[in-house]
């Protein structure tokens, strides 16, 4: 199908039980415990669908069909479904995504907040950082605690075709902005695609390690929105590694890992570190502690989820906090124990990576 006539293809929402009649396991009261043990404590939201940048592995260069306003979440629907996960489900840590959560006019206003519940969560944010030397500042004072910047490429003509836009200037300001501005640890995540970028692996390294970012590369995952896809051409950890090993000297990070996605090595001696998520080779699913919310309004247990809870609907029919808060615990119980990539049954979601947030 030519993407121009491309139409979002949104996952059905799962349906609900009565949060009334609560099944079997259901906790009824307390976190976001799943069948497998796993408490999610960490909640990403997705602020909007759009993006200003047009990344080959993400969405076709003419962009998608954007969510009609009238779905999408206000800011203080997301601010009320953050504070119920803070207050009621135990959630410690927020990150808004996109889409291009710069995009959202209200993000300094959601930060703010999500910064002034109790017990206050780390707050931060992924960004392709275009426009963020501009609001660094804002986000800063609206608490903002740090920043996720995707970056793919230092060289100016291979990020133009990469995203399908001049602006990798922009993208390096915003990266001198957050610094500036404080919100550090500044992080960099790259995505490797194989021909194309494989050999920025080095120089993004050693870009970092200059400016004091810590970087992060992640593999690629089945989530573009043409569904190519192929596990024979994803650049994997061991690839990544072997090209990093042979400029730099690293070393394992004796630190304890936890739930966190990335695999981390000490870079020569400068004290600065490198991560590898290798959510596809070296699946961390069951350590897995997140949960989603996508800007309609609806609750996603797994990144590769092909079920959706609806959130949004019970917000707007007047539910009230615990009603929701149940409804949240009830979509968490079904988490699968992983990602099932490797089986032969695997389905990669209807939704693309833009449209789920990261």
């Amino acid at each position: 199908m030519p993407f121009r006539h491309y139409i979002r293809a949104v996952t059905t929402p799962s349906p609900l039980p009565d949060p009334r009649v609560r099944p079997q396991g259901t906790p009824g009261v307390g976190g976001l415990v799943d069948r497998h043990g796993r408490t999610a404590t960490d909640l990403r939201v997705s602020l909007t669908d759009r993006c200003n940048l047009r990344c080959s592995y993400c969405m076709p260069p003419e962009g998608l069909q954007w969510l009609p306003k009238v779905e999408q979440l206000t800011d203080d629907e997301v601010v009320r479904l953050v504070r119920i996960g803070v207050e009621h489900l135990g959630i410690r840590e927020v990150r808004f995504t996109g889409g291009e959560p710069l995009l959202r006019p209200g993000l300094p206003g959601i930060v703010a907040a999500a910064t002034a519940l109790r017990p206050r969560p780390e707050v931060s944010l992924t960004t392709n950082a275009i426009g963020l030397s501009r609001m660094a500042p804002a986000l800063a004072e609206a608490g903002l605690d740090r920043i996720n910047v995707s970056l793919d490429t230092l060289d100016r003509q291979r990020f133009k075709e990469l995203t399908h836009r001049d602006r990798l200037p922009d993208v390096l300001a915003g990266l001198q902005a957050a610094k500036d501005a404080g919100l550090t640890p500044v992080k960099v995540n790259a995505v490797l695609l194989r021909g194309i970028n494989e050999d920025d692996a080095v120089p993004l390294l050693e870009y970092c390690l200059e400016h004091g970012y810590e970087l992060r590369f992640i593999e690629q995952m089945p989530l573009d929105a043409h569904h190519a896809w192929t596990r024979g051409e994803m650049v994997t950890a061991e690839d990544i590694l072997a090209r990093l090993t042979a400029a730099h000297t690293l070393t394992p990070d004796v630190e304890e890992r936890g739930a966190a996605p990335a695999e981390r090595w000490l870079v020569d001696d400068s004290g600065l570190t490198v991560g590898v998520i290798a959510s596809v080779t070296r699946s961390f699913c069951g350590a897995c502690d997140r949960t989603r919310l996508t800007a309609d309004g609806q609750i996603r247990n797994c990144l590769f989820a092909r079920e959706e809870s609806d959130l949004r609907s019970a917000l707007r029919g007047g539910a009230d906090d615990a009603e929701i808060a149940d409804r949240w615990r009830i979509a968490t119980l079904s988490k699968l124990p992983g990602h099932g990539i490797d089986d032969p049954s695997f389905l990669q979601p209807s939704r693309p990576m833009s449209a789920i947030g990261g």
